[in-house]
């Protein structure tokens, strides 16, 4: 039998074998009622979280938020000078000079270099580049980024699509791209043996140089319909990372961490259909690990390309006038969505107003009688020029999505939309209330 005493926040306890002994003083007695109290209810806070549950605690940061338990804050046509830098006027992308004057000295005019993608060390670069095969498809070489060619990275059947969605992971250890089945390669027949030609005598005084082999290739599974590949840094290890036949996989993003992406996926069909109608490819959001099963984040289609949080617990993409978000990961995922056609109304309303007022009446007119503003037209049933739906997100703040609404129209001799009436809004995140109440604007569309 020991006993020893110690203090706590001012009480004085007793510990006689290994247990606390009631102390003579009742404020002792009080403190142990609530210690255990405050313990109960600690551990029922956290039997009571989880990816759909109420947060009973302040989360440390939107990565301990489930998707279904944001709040957002939406703040209309934020200044182009409070933007960030990469949001400011696009410059037009030029290949790297060193990898050009190579095509232009050394390959000849069958190659014609359209981009290229430098890793994110700087040092090794994509050089995509069309040849005579084919009008819309591309090949793809590995080269150092002062113009020395290292290697090729495709085999004979495999050609690439969608050249501005070519990637290096943001730890640049590999590359993703969408690839189909190379449609210039045709089986041909195999031709008649000739008669056996001797061969000329040599010349025993010219030595003969030996060819080189160029590195053959491995083929890889090729699909009719453009699949996701991945490769290493090296341009080695390619293989599809989709093998859903049927399916058209673009818009690819890398998490944040190299270790999955995100992509919009659609039928065959209805790519061929959107074509025909003159408008932009939609598909339905994916995250696709590169260990693991595909999972489909929503099955309406959009033609916004999904984002990551800087954090890489989340993805977020739009559907007209709405902004949806979705848990990356867990046991189970949520999603939620943010619902902003009133408010972008609203806002277009005095966005009309400002720059696409009407002209005042003559002299003399009765002013009364004449919409001047957007206001009115609207009121009348008349449209607003600017309120148009989401077309891009950037997600590069954890609290912060900058959402781009504009007018898109795709010519059928351009390879590039047209945006027109192009505005920046800002969506703040946060934490919902601990309990929710009727009425908050927020739905859930439940597990991924």
């Amino acid at each position: 039998m020991w006993q020893k005493k110690f203090r706590v926040s001012g009480f004085e306890f007793r510990v006689k074998d290994n247990l606390l002994t009631r102390n003579s003083k009742p404020e002792t007695r009080n403190f142990l009622k609530w210690a255990a109290l405050a313990c109960l209810l600690a551990f029922a806070g956290c039997r009571g979280g989880g990816a759909g549950g109420v947060l009973s605690v302040a989360p440390r940061s939107l990565a301990d938020v489930p998707a279904s338990r944001l709040a957002f804050r939406f703040e209309p046509d934020v200044p182009e000078e409070s933007l960030p830098e990469r949001l400011k006027q696009d410059e037009a992308e030029e290949p790297l000079a060193a990898i050009r004057a190579d095509f232009e000295t050394r390959r000849g005019n069958t190659e014609a270099l359209l981009r290229t993608v430098v890793d994110p060390q700087g040092q090794r670069a994509l050089a995509l580049y069309g040849t005579s095969e084919s009008d819309t498809d591309f090949r793809i070489d590995l080269y150092n980024v002062n113009g020395q060619f290292i290697r090729n990275v495709l085999p004979a059947d495999l050609t690439g699509v969608f050249p501005a969605e070519v990637s290096w992971s943001p730890d640049g250890e590999r590359i993703a791209f969408s690839g189909i089945r190379n449609p210039a390669l045709q089986a041909t027949p195999t031709p008649e043996p000739d008669e056996p030609v001797a061969p000329p005598e040599s010349d025993p005084s010219v030595v003969t140089p030996t060819p080189t082999p160029a590195p053959v290739i491995p083929s890889v599974q090729t699909f009719r319909t453009e699949q996701v590949y991945v490769g290493d840094r090296d341009g080695y290890n390619l293989r599809p990372l989709t093998t859903r036949e049927g399916l058209i996989y673009f818009q690819l993003a890398w998490s944040p961490d190299g270790r999955a992406l995100a992509a919009l996926a659609c039928r065959e069909d209805e790519w061929n259909a959107r074509r025909g109608e003159g408008k932009l490819p939609a598909g339905r959001p994916r995250l696709i690990p590169l260990e693991g099963q595909e999972r489909l984040l929503d099955d309406r289609l959009t033609e916004v390309a999904p984002v990551w949080s800087p954090d890489g617990t989340k993805v977020a993409t739009a559907f007209d006038y709405e902004v949806a978000v979705y848990d990356a990961g867990g046991a189970s995922p949520t999603a939620g969505g943010f619902p902003l056609a009133e408010p972008l109304r609203a806002a277009s309303v005095e966005y009309d107003a400002r720059f696409f007022k009407k002209p005042e009446p003559a002299a003399g007119g009765n002013a009364a009688a004449v919409a001047t503003d957007a206001d009115a037209a609207d009121a009348a049933g008349g449209v607003l020029i600017s309120l148009n739906p989401f077309v891009r997100l950037e997600w590069l703040a954890p609290e912060t999505v900058h959402a781009q609404t504009a007018f898109v129209r795709l010519y059928r001799n351009e390879p590039l939309p047209t945006l027109k009436y192009t505005r920046w809004h800002v969506l703040h995140l946060s934490p919902q209330a601990a309990i929710l109440k009727a009425g908050s604007g927020f739905w859930v569309l439940g597990a991924g």
